[in-house]
């Protein structure tokens, strides 16, 4: 296992990976794990994930397309960590109407627990998930930063559509490894 850090407009994140692919984001003064050795520069996976997290923090990107590594996930997070990427860019979703698209009307807190789990938040885009009734409920980050990507994200598509671009497209899903 091994991890970079990245500078972002919230702080820096690490970066963590395997051989399959991302397995995780970390926030602002979380530190690596303990058995992550630095990884050099040139990292195919976290230099991948490094430029794509610039990119998308620049306004140029809406989706990542990168290797993950999900495999200490149980199979319903997967489900719903891969669920997160289908949600369109600058929208948001709710925990129950995201469980009814995985086909599990009933498991609105099953989604919320899921997601409180995510380990590659901003990639998979577990902040675009709020309250039935459309309030900002908790995030891994603080709320305040859910509250900024939701808004850089809105200031992307603002400027994509007033520029007729379609770089505001739905996010694709990301490549599955686990």
């Amino acid at each position: 296992m091994r991890f970079a850090r990245v500078a972002t407009p919230i702080g820096e994140l690490t970066l963590v990976a395997t051989d399959i692919g991302l397995r995780e984001v970390r926030w602002p003064g979380e530190a690596p794990p303990s058995i992550a050795v630095e990884a050099p520069p040139d990292d195919p996976v976290l230099a991948a994930a490094a430029g794509q997290l610039r990119a998308w923090f620049a306004g140029e990107r809406t989706a990542f397309d990168l290797p993950l590594d999900l495999a200490a996930a149980t199979d319903f997070q997967r489900r719903a960590w891969l669920a997160l990427s289908e949600i369109p860019y600058a929208t948001t979703r709710s925990y129950g109407e995201q469980a009814r698209m995985l086909g599990a009307p009933r498991a609105a807190r099953a989604v919320g627990a899921a997601n409180g789990r995510n380990p590659l938040p901003i990639v998979l885009p577990c902040h675009r998930l709020v309250g039935a009734d459309g309030s900002l409920t908790g995030f891994g980050g603080g709320l305040d930063v859910k509250r900024a990507l939701l808004d850089h994200e809105a200031g992307t598509a603002a400027r994509a559509a007033a520029a007729g671009s379609a770089r505001t497209r739905t996010s694709r899903a990301p490549r599955r490894r686990t």
